[in-house]
């Protein structure tokens, strides 16, 4: 679910350019993406920026129809199905249709709290396009941001979020597909990646109370020793963290037990599987196939135990649901001191690293540069604990 924040002042007017001072009172909706509109409408309740509500046979509050052009559509923030759950805190369960004209009473427009978190750096210094550089918002990869305005076609209101300032600042929406489609086009590897989706350069978030992530993903260059962390924390916490067990459809070895170091299937039964998408990653080595299954990830979980998977980014498209919630661990390469002879496998390690971390740190939750290995499994250490006792922005698809 999310929350929007609704301002209704009777007979006054809500302008790109200004807000009306005076009459004011907020109306703060919590909503349910899409949910059953189907039912007979025992109510139909239309409010003056284009949208109409209905209580269905479950009494429940839904969108029923939102009007093109008006202030509700022009803001894309409620879509038909939505269900609305509350009203400035008071669940609308059961209520009566009186009771929902009375809490809608009056002229609607909306002031709406909407956060994205950025996936990529911008500095409005550096825009030749912005008209006013001192009015617009600086900020860095992962940075909060609270959209405050969508009104205008080509201009956003903003401000970051945690910030002492809190001053609301624009931002030209139009730069982020110019700016990232210019730049990060020269960091993608040479096979497609995310092929299938859209590119995103901002994400909606919403901020949960504090809880314990179930996948912890490992993400790094190859060489960069994500295998010897993700073995030095099931060793040391085999009550906290597990790997989930590989399929292969080479025959076992002797003495080897099958669910013990992997899983034996015939290559029929992984094609199949794999066609149904019931594998993470999946590859072949000395003409045998070798595979991560979802359901090895969910028995974990099942378990009450953290899953621990170093994975390709690909992967990410799969894990980054409310379902894994991961929390993304970029291991990067080792630091390379000046003036010491410097190793070719070590700059390899370097460039992949840099690499990568061009091309994906939007989906970074923490980097840690491995220059020592304890060290490193500390901070990763005291990361989760941290994370599970902190209220958490993540991606609004988790939560609906």
């Amino acid at each position: 679910m999310a929350t929007w924040t609704w301002r209704t002042s009777p007979g006054s007017v809500w302008s790109s350019s200004r807000r009306t001072q005076t009459n004011q009172w907020y109306v703060r909706l919590t909503v349910r993406r899409r949910g059953s509109g189907r039912g007979p409408n025992t109510c139909l309740r239309s409010i003056s920026q284009g949208i109409t509500l209905k209580m269905n046979d479950s009494n429940r509050c839904i969108v029923a129809r939102i009007m093109h052009g008006g202030m509700i559509h022009r803001q894309g923030t409620l879509h038909v199905g939505d269900e609305i759950r509350e009203i400035n805190g008071i669940g609308l369960a059961n209520q009566t249709v009186e009771q929902l004209q009375q809490m809608l009473v009056g002229s609607s427009a909306f002031l709406i709290s909407i956060y994205v978190r950025a996936q990529f750096e911008y500095d409005p210094s550096k825009d030749e396009l912005i008209p006013c550089k001192e009015a617009g918002i600086r900020f860095l990869v992962g940075d909060i941001i609270q959209i405050i305005s969508k009104d205008d076609h080509n201009w956003w209101q903003g401000r970051l979020e945690n910030t002492k300032m809190g001053t609301i600042m624009w931002f030209y929406k139009a730069v982020f597909a110019r700016w990232v489609g210019s730049t990060h086009s020269a960091l993608l590897p040479s096979p497609p990646v995310f092929d299938q989706l859209d590119l995103v350069t901002y994400e909606e978030v919403v901020k949960l109370p504090a809880f314990r992530r179930k996948t912890l993903v490992l993400l790094g260059a190859h060489g960069v020793g994500r295998r010897h962390i993700k073995n030095t924390l099931i060793t040391k916490h085999p009550d906290r963290f597990a790997y989930p067990i590989p399929h292969t459809t080479r025959p076992p070895k002797k003495d080897e037990e099958n669910g013990k170091n992997y899983y034996f299937v015939s290559h029929d039964q992984m094609m199949q599987d794999i066609s149904n998408n019931e594998y993470l990653e999946y590859g072949s080595h000395e003409d045998a196939m070798y595979g991560t299954r979802l359901e090895t990830i969910r028995k974990i979980h099942q378990q009450g135990l953290v899953a621990i998977v170093d994975v390709e980014p690909q992967a990410l498209k799969v894990l980054r649901t409310g379902e894994f919630a991961p929390y993304v661990v970029f291991i990067a390469a080792p630091t390379i001191t000046p003036g010491i002879a410097e190793d070719e496998s070590l700059q390899r390690l370097q460039k992949e690293s840099e690499i990568l971390q061009k091309t994906y740190g939007h989906y970074f939750d923490m980097t840690l540069i491995n220059n020592e290995i304890e060290e490193t499994i500390v901070l990763l250490e005291e990361s989760m604990d941290l994370v599970s006792s902190c209220s958490q922005w993540v991606p609004v698809s988790w939560v609906y």
